[in-house]
């Protein structure tokens, strides 16, 4: 599997894994639940480079990619009707 594949699917664990944050840390909190949400992606995405033999060549942007992509899914669902 290509490494886009497995990023994709990667990211379709942050809605989880954000209310999994959301549900531990609670409404306050941002950066701790932000935090762990990207440990939780990070983690998948590495175990997806580890089997496809693929590396990411720049950590840090790779990482400030995935932190803007969080923002973005918090904005998304802070918008929608699972917002409180």
């Amino acid at each position: 599997m290509d490494f886009q594949k497995i990023f994709l699917r990667a990211l379709a664990f942050l809605p989880a894994a954000l209310h999994t944050a959301e549900a531990i840390f609670g409404p306050q909190n941002g950066e701790q639940k932000k935090k762990a949400a990207l440990e939780v992606v990070s983690a998948a995405i590495n175990v997806g480079e580890a089997v496809s033999s693929k590396h990411v060549i720049d950590a840090d942007r790779f990482t400030a990619g995935l932190s803007a992509i969080i923002d973005g899914v918090v904005e998304c669902l802070n918008a929608s009707v699972w917002a409180k």
